[in-house]
């Protein structure tokens, strides 16, 4: 006998079993270990941090204290070495990984607040000095700063190399002058790994460096917080260097090689950032799942139908489709491997899937999606910025065809000899 549920649906109706978010078969890709890692993570953040989230969507605040108990916690700390405070155990990416897919599903502006402050620490990790390392990635991986990566500019966005910041040296210190924008964590980070170019001589490629700047160096402005489509509680500031006197031994690597320390971050951050458009996707998939087990239209549950059932079924194999590249990209930057065009892969893909994957989910749960009753509307908002930042959507698939035209032909040539 059929029973149809007159009452409204509300949010809180819902349950959200486990088996909806990772299936059995995604489970064997990851190690046991990192199995129970997931379910540590994930536990974690029902109890610590789910309960903030509310605030940060409501009353745009900024989740200083949700970063600072996921970095005590040591989900900051996967890709760095132990040695400054990390916990990378060889799989340090695909921990990562793990950590961007559980956070995003729980809060995507805490997720992308916290991948920005991991990212700043990559330059300063792998090509900084021992000084660097102990003042600013250790306090960074600890929970005690924050930190925010510094690239685009009001008038350089995927064409990085083309950068207008500059950084003159003076004796013992850099005078940087210049402006950059949609800085996440822009203001508030008390670590900042900034690009400039320090050589106008050369080709950007061969006249940019890198440099760390603590928040209350004197020259260091921002002009304004931007309000955004969606990641509300964010900080994307637009910043001002104004004659910014910074101390030599705070360069990243060699002066002019910052091009080279750019690329190399590149790839962990695409990876990273796929794993949050796969956590976006997997929670608007869950609701929707739910939800369309409890709202009965005529007499019946709607995901009987095929409307809506095969909805699912796509939104279900495109999660996983994304969850594998992205997992690929994160073993092989592991492994110590070129992963440029699967990082590029897995975060166009992972992307565009998420922005389609929560797209569908309010067409499922219909008008009630629609409202701020359900989290559809700001999953779907906060999904769509994935498509932007890191690289767009365009940039990475003309670099992915460039990396296949390159390979191919290598190939053919190589046949040929």
């Amino acid at each position: 006998m059929k029973v149809e549920r007159l009452t409204p649906i509300e949010y809180d109706d819902l349950v959200l079993p486990q088996g909806y978010s990772v299936s059995e078969e995604s489970l064997w890709l990851f190690t046991e270990e990192e199995n129970t890692f997931r379910k540590e993570v994930r536990a974690f953040l029902d109890r610590e941090i789910a309960p903030m989230t509310k605030q940060f969507e409501k009353e745009n605040v900024y989740p200083r204290k949700a970063l600072q108990l996921i970095a005590k916690r040591g989900y900051v700390s996967h890709p760095f070495p132990r040695e400054w405070g990390g916990l990378n155990d060889g799989n340090g990416i695909t921990k990562d990984l793990i950590v961007s897919e559980e956070l995003a599903a729980v809060s995507p502006v805490v997720s992308t607040a916290r991948v920005a402050a991991m990212l700043s620490g990559i330059p300063i990790c792998r090509f900084g000095t021992d000084y660097q390392k102990e003042e600013f990635l250790r306090p960074l991986l600890a929970g005690e700063k924050i930190g925010a990566i510094v690239i685009t500019e009001p008038q350089v966005g995927s064409d990085a190399a083309r950068m207008q910041t500059t950084a003159t040296r003076d004796g013992d210190h850099y005078i940087i002058n210049g402006e950059k924008r949609f800085i996440t964590n822009g203001g508030e980070a008390e670590v900042n790994t900034i690009f400039a170019i320090t050589d106008r001589n050369v080709h950007p490629h061969k006249g940019m460096s890198c440099f760390v700047v603590e928040r209350d160096t004197e020259g260091f402005e921002v002009l304004e917080y931007f309000e955004l489509m969606g990641m509300r509680g964010a900080r994307n500031g637009y910043l001002r260097f104004k004659n910014m006197k910074v101390p030599a031994k705070n360069l990243v690597g060699k002066e002019n090689e910052g091009f080279t320390i750019l690329l190399d971050e590149l790839d962990i951050e695409r990876t990273v950032i796929a794993g949050e458009a796969i956590g976006h996707a997997r929670r608007a998939y869950e609701i929707a799942m739910e939800y369309s087990l409890l709202r009965v239209q005529f007499h019946q549950p709607i995901c009987n139908f095929e409307a809506v059932g095969f909805k699912l079924a796509e939104m279900h194999t495109k999660i996983e489709a994304a969850r594998l590249l992205a997992l690929k990209a994160a073993r092989l930057i592991d492994a110590g491997r070129p992963a440029t065009k699967e990082s590029a892969e897995a975060k166009m893909f992972a992307t565009t899937m998420s922005v389609e994957v929560c797209n569908e989910a309010l067409q499922i749960l219909g008008g009630i999606g629609y409202t701020t009753k359900f989290p559809i509307e700001q999953y779907y908002r906060d999904a769509r910025m994935m498509k932007i930042a890191g690289g767009t959507t365009e940039v990475l698939t003309y670099l992915i065809a460039r990396e296949l035209i390159r390979d191919t032909k290598k190939k053919r040539k190589s046949m040929e000899q």
